[in-house]
């Protein structure tokens, strides 16, 4: 628990900073600092997972770096690496499914709950 927590405070820390940087330097109406993140975070996660797998980490280790680290950087990474292992298992279908209703989904459930806790207002 300890490594995910240390891990968990470098993550949202990069990510608050980072993400800032960004959208501040952009100065636009686009969300590039969240865009950045994710697909950075996508990029990282691949490529330590490449690495974990020939390396053969252990737990602790990958505790600390893909729930500490990467999931308080972005969840989306997570979302990635779960699609491409449906895909390099053959669930295609799967993928799909899971692509869909984690984006189509998500974005029902931001509208419900904009829409309940503005309820009344």
């Amino acid at each position: 628990m300890i490594a995910i927590i240390c891990g968990a405070a470098i993550g949202a820390s990069g990510r608050y900073f980072l993400s800032g940087w960004i959208s501040s330097s952009a100065r636009a109406n686009f969300p590039w600092g969240t865009l950045a993140v994710n697909l950075l975070g996508c990029l990282v996660i691949g490529l330590l997972w490449g690495m974990g797998e020939k390396a053969d980490w252990s737990p602790l280790i990958r505790s600390f770096l893909f729930i500490g680290i990467l999931g308080s950087f972005t969840t989306f990474s997570s979302f990635g690496l779960e699609t491409a292992h449906l895909l390099m298992a053959d669930m295609p279908g799967s993928a799909l499914i899971y692509v869909a209703t984690s984006n189509l989904g998500g974005f029902a459930m931001v509208w419900a709950g904009i829409t309940a806790g503005s309820a009344g207002s």
